[in-house]
């Protein structure tokens, strides 16, 4: 029994911790509500982000980061990338130093313009970098915590870190793959998020199967070209972090990120629709960061660009994809070899 603290108490952070406690390990979750942290204790559910979900009693809850992170053998981060930073800075002077830390976290933070590796390597004490590992891939939280059987990536630099992080969280249903991308895994649990607000308003307008498919196609190009931007190699958006990621993000219903475009498409506002979701779309966020990011590195990204006016200049729809239509013909892969060869 190796006690794991999990920082973050949202949908996945839930589930991914239940995946933990169910094969024996001690699990500490940090919440910053206390009506959660003793819902969870007393009741073994997390009624406001994973209702559907019993959890065992050997996953407990806590307001205390200090306790949480207390003889810690592994640590998982999950908070919503934009509070990522302040967590972090609030754990580092209590973090174990040889503790393999991992991060499910999606997202890019907003000022910075920086993806979550960055971040944490920016917070936390220098000897921990070494300790670094990002999990990624399609995993819906409810379906994670209803056993079904789910496959992710999980990246790290050093082989030790990532054999041992794979192997604590392979499970009979929870199939675990290797990676030493961090880049591009990065990339693409960051970016499908903003795709998938597009498909989303694609079917929302009523469009149809032709539609989505090449916006999953075309946003996939465009995540790539991030990718290469960073460093990152092109075939690790072909796996799970990319491909898999991007398409359930783009049509499972239990997508926020594509609820929000769906609703977008059908003519409601914005404001209205985050108001009535009652959980973080990280991908209205990362639209932002990722449009500015792209300038920032001169890349030529539409879908990116167009999403990012409709949900910040208040750009119709419709009319955004008319736009995107309308561009001037390019070759499908030119692009992207001019990337990797600068």
């Amino acid at each position: 029994m190796q006690k794991v603290a999990v920082l973050g108490a949202g949908a996945l952070g839930t589930a991914l911790a239940k995946v933990l406690a169910d094969k024996g390990d001690p699990v500490s979750m940090y919440c910053r509500r206390a009506d959660l942290v003793a819902q969870i204790n007393e009741e073994h559910v997390n009624g406001r982000y994973l209702p559907s979900a019993k959890l065992p009693g050997t996953l407990t809850a806590t307001t205390d980061l200090e306790e949480s992170l207390k003889g810690a053998s592994m640590v998982v981060f999950v908070a919503p990338s934009h509070a990522t930073r302040e967590v972090a800075k609030l754990a580092a002077k209590y973090i174990p130093k040889d503790a393999p830390i991992v991060s499910a976290t999606k997202g890019i933070e907003n000022e910075s313009l920086t993806f979550v590796d960055e971040i944490l390597a920016a917070e936390l004490p220098g000897e921990t970098h070494r300790h670094f590992s990002f999990l990624s891939g399609p995993s819906f939280a409810k379906e994670l915590a209803a056993e079904l059987p789910t496959g992710v990536v999980i990246a790290a630099k050093d082989d030790g870190v990532r054999e041992h992080v794979m192997k604590r969280f392979h499970a009979s249903y929870m199939r675990t793959y290797a990676s030493k991308d961090i880049p591009g895994v990065e990339c693409g649990g960051a970016i499908k998020n903003v795709i998938a607000i597009c498909a989303g308003a694609a079917d929302g307008l009523g469009f149809g199967c032709n539609t989505r498919a090449m916006l999953i196609t075309r946003g996939l190009s465009e995540m790539v070209k991030v990718s290469l931007a960073r460093g990152g190699e092109a075939i690790t958006l072909a796996g799970l972090a990319g491909m898999g990621d991007l398409v359930l993000t783009c049509t499972g219903d239990l997508s926020r990120n594509r609820t929000v475009g769906l609703e977008l498409g059908k003519g409601r506002k914005l404001a209205e629709i985050l108001a009535g979701l009652g959980h973080v779309a990280e991908g209205v966020k990362t639209t932002k960061s990722a449009y500015d990011l792209t300038r920032k590195l001169g890349l030529e990204l539409p879908i990116i660009s167009e999403a990012y006016k409709v949900l910040y200049e208040d750009k119709p729809v419709r009319q955004a994809v008319t736009d995107l239509m309308g561009r001037e013909l390019t070759a499908e892969f030119d692009s992207i070899r001019a990337i990797k060869a600068s």
